[in-house]
C-alpha cells in the first residue's frame, strides 16, 4: 500500500503527554488554574490585555458578538471561510451581510469593506485566512465607531509589521482545533484591550456569573485544564513549529513556481504569513479537483481552500455586497496541500510532481 501524506498532523511532543497526566493527577479537571496561566500566556505572546478561553473559535466568536450585543444588526462578514463565522453571528442575533475577498491574499481587505458597508452596519467580522494577517489599513474602521471582531482561527503567530494579531482588532478569536498550528484538541480564545469586553465575555461563558452571582444570559463555553495543559505545552513550542512550516512554504513555493497553473496565496504586504495552510488556487477550470482527484489515487490528502459562503444552502438567502466574483472563484479552484512537521521535501516534491503531472493532461 502506498504510504499516506496526511493534510495536517498536530505537533506532538512528550511534554505534552507529561502536562495532561499532571492535570489528571491533580483531579481538578475543569477550567482552573492552568486554564488561566493558558490565558495568560497566550495575551502577553500577542501584547493584549486580556485572553479569555472558550471551547472553540466558533464559541468565542459567539461569545465576542453577544457580548457586545448585534441582535438585529448587520454584520459584514468575509464570504469565502468555514461556516462558522456566519453562523456565529446569527447565534447571536446578528444580520451577516456577505462581502467578497481579494483573489490573491484570500483575505477581505480595507477597499472592499469601504464598499461594503451601509449606514446601518456597525461591526465587521473579517476574516484572516490561513495564517496571512489583513491589511494593517483594515483597522482604520475602529476610528470611525466600527467594532471589528476579527475572525483569527488559523491566524495565532501571525504579524503586520511587527504587531501580533490578537492585538490589533477590538476584539480577535483564535482557534486550537488540531489543524491549527498549536492545539488543545478543541479549544478557542477570545483576546481584547477592553477590560468591559473581557468581564463580559469571562461571565458569558461561565452562565452569566459575576462575582458569584447568576445575573445575565450566559453558557458554559470554559476550557478546562486538561486541554489547557497542552495548549501550554505547544504554546511553548509555538515559533519553532513556525519556523518549521515557513522552510516547507519555502520549499513549495520553489517547486510549484514551476508550474504555471498554480498560484499560491500570496503574503498581505508587510506581513508574516505563518502558513497554517499552505494554499493555492488552479488558474484552469476543472482542474483543481482533477488535481484532488490524482493526490488521494496516490494516498495523498488534500482539501479544498474553504467555502463561498453565498453558494451553501444554509446561507442562500443571505444579504450580500458584489457579486462575491472572487469568492466563488477561490470555492471552486482552491486547494490545500499537506503541511506538518511530518512531511519530508521528498513528499513535497512528490505532490508538486502529481500536480505537475495532471496539470499537462489538461
Amino acid at each position: 500500500m502506498k504510504k499516506r501524506i496526511f493534510l495536517m498532523r498536530p505537533s506532538l511532543a512528550k511534554e505534552d503527554f507529561d502536562q495532561i497526566k499532571k492535570v489528571l493527577r491533580s483531579k481538578f479537571l475543569t477550567e482552573g488554574d492552568v486554564t488561566k496561566r493558558f490565558e495568560a500566556k497566550i495575551a502577553s505572546y500577542v501584547h493584549a490585555r486580556y485572553a479569555i478561553a472558550t471551547t472553540s473559535a466558533t464559541t468565542a466568536i459567539h461569545t465576542a458578538l453577544e457580548c457586545i450585543g448585534i441582535k438585529g444588526k448587520k454584520v459584514l462578514v468575509s464570504d469565502f471561510t468555514f461556516p462558522a463565522t456566519a453562523l456565529a453571528v446569527r447565534l447571536a442575533g446578528g444580520i451577516p451581510v456577505l462581502a467578497d475577498v481579494d483573489k490573491d491574499t484570500m483575505n477581505i481587505t480595507t477597499e472592499i469593506a469601504e464598499n461594503s458597508l451601509d449606514d446601518y452596519t456597525r461591526v465587521i467580522l473579517p476574516v484572516s485566512l490561513f495564517g496571512n494577517p489583513l491589511e494593517r489599513d483594515f483597522y482604520k474602521f475602529r476610528r470611525i465607531g466600527i467594532n471589528i471582531v476579527e475572525d483569527a482561527a488559523t491566524n495565532l503567530g501571525t504579524k503586520i509589521g511587527r504587531d501580533h494579531v490578537g492585538s490589533l482588532a477590538d476584539i480577535t478569536c483564535f482557534s486550537f482545533h488540531p489543524r491549527k498550528i498549536i492545539t488543545t484538541g478543541e479549544g478557542g480564545m477570545i483576546t481584547t484591550n477592553d477590560k468591559r469586553v473581557d468581564e463580559r465575555c469571562r461571565s458569558y461563558k461561565t452562565f452569566g456569573k459575576v462575582k458569584g452571582e447568576f445575573i445575565q444570559d450566559g453558557t458554559n463555553y470554559k476550557l478546562s485544564d486538561i486541554l489547557s495543559a497542552l495548549g501550554l505545552a505547544q504554546f511553548s513550542r509555538l515559533e519553532k513549529i513556525i519556523t518549521k512550516r515557513l522552510q516547507m512554504a519555502k520549499i513549495y513555493d520553489e517547486l510549484l513556481s514551476k508550474i504555471s497553473v498554480i498560484e499560491p496565496q500570496k503574503t498581505t504586504v508587510g506581513g508574516r504569513n505563518t502558513r497554517q495552510s499552505y494554499t493555492c488556487y488552479v488558474t484552469k477550470e476543472h482542474l483543481r479537483d482533477k488535481i484532488r482527484e490524482k493526490l488521494a489515487h496516490e494516498n495523498i490528502e488534500s482539501q479544498i481552500g474553504t467555502y463561498a459562503l453565498h453558494r451553501l444552502p444554509v446561507f442562500k438567502k443571505c444579504l450580500r455586497k458584489g457579486s462575491l466574483s472572487n469568492s466563488t472563484f477561490l470555492y471552486k479552484n482552491s486547494i490545500s496541500l499537506p503541511m506538518h512537521e511530518e512531511l519530508s521535501q521528498d513528499d513535497q516534491e512528490l505532490i508538486c510532481k502529481i500536480i505537475q503531472a495532471a496539470s499537462n493532461q489538461q
